[in-house]
Formats: structure tokens, sequence, C-alpha cells
């Protein structure tokens, strides 16, 4: 579903470059976690696939064709649904309309989208009374829950998470792979999450590791 293709990336404000021609292949039906340390450009890499920056040289496909060819905006409308560490979320809208203005967005076909997102909701521990309350005066656990949903409930072929669980205890983290698991493997879509927690990234089927410029596959399956 997903080329990366002699990518290469770097800061204006640095000489080194943050990867190097970097050759990678993301298929539909599967998890994929990306490790790394802290500053090795996993975050940058969130942004180059989902569409928010363009690289310095090399190519990103999604289906075969160019992100380029098919536009930024379109593909990040249409293609990509993005968990994004810091929320994102409409602050003056509750949880349950931040989801169902993401769904009449992106032109949804789902139907009953309320009954929808809030059975999504009710899944990660946001009840009805929680989903009614504007986002402002919920937990940054639990906005970070909603935002995870919205993304889930989008019907984007590509999921892609930063830090997704950072902001969880360890039930709500595996409940939240759990569902990503599901949507991967059931709805076959291509998740993949940026996260340094090694836990998370044992939950998925395919671990890569950003590390001196490249990136490794430390388990497949």
């Amino acid at each position: 579903m997903l080329q990366v293709e002699n990518l290469n990336y770097w800061y204006q404000s640095k000489s080194e470059p943050l990867y190097e021609d970097l050759n990678l292949t993301f298929d539909e039906g599967k998890l994929y976690g990306i490790l790394g340390s802290s500053g090795s450009g996993k975050t940058t890499f969130l942004s180059l696939i989902a569409g928010l920056d363009t690289p310095k040289s090399g190519d990103i496909y999604y289906e075969g064709k160019s992100l380029k060819k098919i536009g930024l905006t379109r593909y990040r409308n249409e293609c990509v649904s993005i968990v994004f560490q810091s929320y994102n979320l409409l602050p003056y809208l509750s949880a349950l309309d931040n989801i169902t203005a993401a769904l009449e967005i992106t032109h949804s076909k789902k139907a009953n989208r309320k009954e929808y997102a809030l059975e999504m909701l009710q899944k990660v521990g946001i009840d009805a009374e929680m989903a009614k309350k504007n986002v402002q005066h919920l937990s940054g656990g639990q906005q970070q829950r909603v935002a995870i949903v919205r993304a889930m409930c989008c019907d984007a072929r590509l999921v892609v998470a930063d830090e997704p669980t950072g902001n969880l205890d360890e039930q709500n983290s595996l409940e939240i792979i759990r569902l990503f698991k599901q949507l991967a493997h059931e709805q076959n879509k291509c998740v993949i999450v940026i996260t340094h927690e090694k836990e998370i990234a044992e939950q998925c089927d395919t671990v890569l590791e950003l590390k001196s410029k490249k990136m490794h596959v430390i388990k497949s399956s």
C-alpha cells in the first residue's frame, strides 16, 4: 500500500542528514511499530508518510502513485488518518462532535454516524455522558483516546499514529493496540505506530527501528 523509495531528509539548520536512502514497503492488513531513540527522526518520518512534509529527495508512493501526483491535500483528506501526539482536537466541540465532524469532512460512508461514534468511544472507556462534554473538560488521557477513535472511525485505509499510548495507563494502552490490530487484521488497513515503548512495539506484526540514518527490521511476522 505504501512504498518509500530512496528517501532522504535533513533539517535546514543541520548539515547531517536525518535519513539516507530509506527504502521501505508497508502492506495492508498489517500493524507496524517504529522504534527509535529521541531525536532519531521518528516523528519527522511520520510527517513525511502522512503528507504533512515532503522529502528532500526520493519519493513516497500510495497504491503505486506518488504523493506528489495525488496531491498532499487530497492524500491527507482521503487516504490517511493521523493520530497526533498533541491530539489536534477541535477545542470548541464535544468529543462526539469531534468524531462526527471528521466523518463528515472525510465523506465517510458510515451509516448512523452518531451511533457509530458513540459505540467506538465506548470501546475506549468514553461513555455517552462523557462524549457530550467539551473536549477541554476531559483529561489528557481521555483527549488522546478521542483523537485515536477519530482516526479509527474515518474510512482512510492508512492510519498513522505518533506515540498514541504516551498518556495512557497499561490497560488502556493495550486496549488501543488491540483496536489498532483489529483495524489492520479485520478491516485490512495499514496501521503504522510510532512508539518508544518496546512493550507496545512487541504487539505489532512488524517492528522497525530507526537508527544511524537507516530503518532496520527487528521483527517480522
